[in-house]
């Protein structure tokens, strides 16, 4: 265990006056041990649940290269943990659903590109950061279609243009070289994965997921009601308390929450007490956290409430829900689309379109064109 940082005031006087050091743990004397007085009890001082600030936990982002095991690059972020992360709890995965649903819905599909290969490569972009085309080419070596593959899964090797798909342990495809188009988001520590634009607000929606799992076993367990039964009334006595106690007991079970009723003549006050271990609105706010989480990550991708199913907290609501998609659409999507395009550039022909998204991006930011649907 590590030592506890310098201590101000009373706290810190004590810890250097009256402190021993057992196993890091600062430990204080009783006033009286070394003048020979009584002990009174001894007080305990310890240090646990350090803050992990993201220039510590993070620094791997910082390195100009990421670890290669002699074939392929390993990404610095887990694939894998970005996969589990795609089902926590809130508007994580509803906001990647929603944008890949707008763009499948504006899609011009090709020969090469189906709708259904899109909404996979798309979605795995949008996940992990990464996205993955495998050209497939006709005997004559012409592109006859591109075929996604998954990102969790899929490597970029050492050599030029060189790509693996490795699902498990000495399980691995190396693909054709030049065969692979990857299209990665970009992120100033490293250009050979792309990071998700998202994992800034990772950390909110894992706290989002914990608040949820410490309530959920927070009822399963039983303790919103729990109590203790204090009766001190001296107008009752062992037969008066056995009768209370097999009536508590035949209260219990599943559908068993039922009154009771206790009739004391003469009774004090404070002679039967109902004291709760825990109440239904325990301390840790749990309504807040959600919120703080929810608001986060749909701050991270930038997506607005009311398109999501969020309902508004306030009667003034979220406004209008036509403007909000409009410029959702024409500040998220269309940009979104215009990365998805690089793929024509790298195959050589209009392996895909989205013709309104892109009338869209001619115009300037901020004049709506009524004849561009936005649906």
């Amino acid at each position: 265990m590590k030592q506890l940082p310098m201590m101000s005031g009373v706290a810190g006087e004590l810890a250097s006056d009256n402190a021993a050091s057992i196993d890091g743990q600062v430990v204080a004397r009783s006033v009286g041990e070394s003048d020979g007085r009584a002990p009174r009890g001894s007080v305990q001082a310890f240090s646990f649940g350090d803050a992990e600030p993201v220039l510590d936990r993070r620094e791997i982002l910082g390195y100009v290269e990421t670890w290669i095991n002699g074939r392929w690059y390993e990404p610095p972020v887990s694939m894998h943990g970005l996969v589990r992360a795609f089902d926590l709890p809130g508007p994580h995965s509803s906001c990647i659903h929603l944008k890949v649903n707008i763009l499948a819905s504006h899609l011009q599909p090709s020969r090469w590109l189906s709708r259904s290969s899109f909404r996979r490569w798309a979605q795995d972009f949008l996940a992990t950061g990464n996205g993955y085309l495998e050209r497939r080419d006709n005997l004559a070596n012409r592109p006859l279609q591109l075929v996604p593959s998954l990102a969790r899964f899929t490597r970029r090797g050492t050599k030029e243009g060189t790509y693996f798909f490795v699902p498990g342990w000495k399980q691995e495809h190396e693909y054709p070289k030049d065969r692979i188009f990857h299209l990665l988001e970009e992120h100033p520590s490293q250009e050979i994965y792309g990071i998700p634009q998202f994992l800034c607000a990772l950390q909110a929606g894992l706290l989002g997921e914990a608040a949820t799992l410490f309530r959920r076993r927070y009822y399963l367990n039983g303790s919103h009601a729990g109590f203790v039964f204090y009766l001190s009334e001296p107008s009752m006595n062992d037969d008066d308390a056995q009768a209370i106690r097999k009536a508590l007991k035949e209260s219990k079970g599943v559908g068993n929450f039922r009154n009771l009723f206790l009739h004391a003549p003469n009774g004090k006050k404070d002679g039967v007490q109902i004291i709760p271990i825990s109440e239904v609105a325990a301390k840790d706010e749990f309504l807040n956290i959600k919120l703080v989480s929810r608001d986060e990550m749909l701050a991270a991708h930038r997506t607005p409430p009311q398109v999501v199913g969020v309902v508004p907290v306030n009667n003034g609501g979220f406004g209008d829900v036509s403007k909000a998609v409009l410029e959702f659409v024409r500040l998220e999507i269309v940009p979104l689309a215009m990365r998805f395009l690089e793929v024509n550039d790298w195959m050589g022909v209009e392996a895909l379109r989205f013709p309104v998204l892109e009338e869209l991006a001619k115009q300037p930011i901020g004049i709506a064109s009524p004849a561009a649907p936005v649906n």
